[in-house]
């Protein structure tokens, strides 16, 4: 008797401490929690809590995705326009997903979009089978990537942040890749401040409501998944002053967006990050709504004087779009604007269409008949669909 209570008491501490390991040292700790602010210029850290701790991506990890992509684009392994091939285990992804068939063919561009507005995890395999051949190599060099960029403490398992217990990061490498984003992708990350998308007919609103809602904000990106709760990587200018700021762990999307203003605020008055909480109430969005749009024209000024100067004698454009959003058209507009340094200061337009189905048409003003023209074939190459048009 006193053997079989011996052993008992054994199996009862095993199980005790096989259950108690995985709670020492694992990445959806109790206290999911984790944030840091960084200021872009000067790469001063503002604000950080448990930034060094490992903590679950979830789809923050599509910020690596893009930025692979936008290497390959860069080195001419793809292009905007290119189509590339559903798997079946790219249709096998769990939602967030457009549900592409196998055998469906995407647009790299749309793509891209998929993943800044949607999400979509379908989308993510598509494009990791795309430049490595299968997710688990593209999954290995998104690994090697983020070691050369300084993420220490980071390792991808797959293209979308789908659970996996292995796939695991920081708050403060996440703010890393966020940097490098902005620095070596400056002239893409204009996707990342696109508010909506429509795909198949289907209009697609970016998961990031504080784009809208959040004065300066222009990206980039969202994650949730139960591990890690609602985490979001994000920056903001204002009066020349970029910041980066990362939240992981919010119990809610609505808590996490109140930290991440509550960061971005301290930083940008420059006030200490123990300061107490300042919250953005719905009557305030309006207003701080006029802000993104003041952010989205720093990004991309526009020159009166030049665009004055060259619609005299010159009444032709290019469109790039239609959008059932203003703001989707001017953001549209202005990232087209900006893949030729020719239409830098050129007059951006949103005009509204006539009659009962109510668009807005991303258009570029100020050029010649011949310039026009010019301009739609060097964007054709580039994988935008493009029109001469009067204005």
């Amino acid at each position: 008797m006193a053997r079989i209570v011996t052993i008992l008491t054994i199996l009862f501490f095993a199980i005790s401490t096989a259950d108690a390991k995985p709670k020492q040292k694992s990445a959806s700790q109790s206290n999911r929690t984790a944030s840091i602010l960084v200021e872009a210029g000067s790469g001063a850290v503002l604000h950080q809590a448990n930034a060094d701790e490992l903590r679950y991506p979830a789809s923050l990890t599509k910020i690596m995705t893009l930025y692979l992509v936008f290497d390959a684009l860069d080195q001419g392994a793809l292009r905007l326009d290119q189509r590339i091939k559903t798997s079946v285990l790219a249709t096998r992804q769990q939602p967030s997903k457009f549900g592409l068939a196998v055998g469906e063919t995407i647009r790299v561009e749309d793509a891209i979009l998929g993943l800044v507005t949607k999400s979509a995890n379908d989308v993510a395999v598509v494009l990791a089978e795309a430049i490595a051949g299968t997710e688990a190599e593209f999954a290995r060099e998104m690994t090697v990537k983020a070691r050369q960029l300084g993420m220490s403490r980071t390792t991808f398992r797959n293209a979308s942040g789908l659970p996996d217990r292995l796939q695991q990061t920081t708050a403060r490498d996440m703010a890393t890749l966020g940097l490098a984003m902005l620095r070596d992708h400056k002239r893409r990350y204009s996707y990342f401040s696109r508010s909506e998308f429509a795909f198949d007919g289907v209009v697609h609103a970016n998961h990031n409501r504080l784009l809208n809602a959040y004065e300066g904000m222009d990206g980039i990106k969202t994650g949730f998944i139960n591990a890690s709760g609602f985490n979001l990587v994000a920056s903001a200018t204002r009066d020349g002053k970029r910041l980066v700021g990362v939240v992981f762990g919010g119990n809610t999307a609505a808590l996490r967006d109140r930290e991440m203003v509550r960061i971005m605020d301290a930083g940008f008055n420059g006030r200490p990050h123990s300061s107490p909480p300042t919250m953005m109430v719905d009557a305030d969005r309006d207003a701080v709504g006029k802000g993104v749009k003041r952010a989205l024209q720093a990004l991309n000024p526009v020159s009166s004087a030049h665009a004055a100067t060259s619609e005299r004698g010159s009444g032709y454009g290019v469109q790039v779009g239609a959008f059932v959003r203003s703001q989707a058209a001017e953001s549209e507009a202005r990232r087209v604007a900006s893949l030729l340094p020719s239409l830098s200061d050129n007059r951006i337009v949103v005009d509204q269409s006539e009659g009962k189905k109510k668009f807005y048409r991303a258009r570029i003003g100020g050029l010649t008949q011949d310039g026009a023209r010019e301009t739609c074939r060097v964007l054709k190459t580039k994988g935008v669909d493009c029109l001469v048009v009067t204005l």
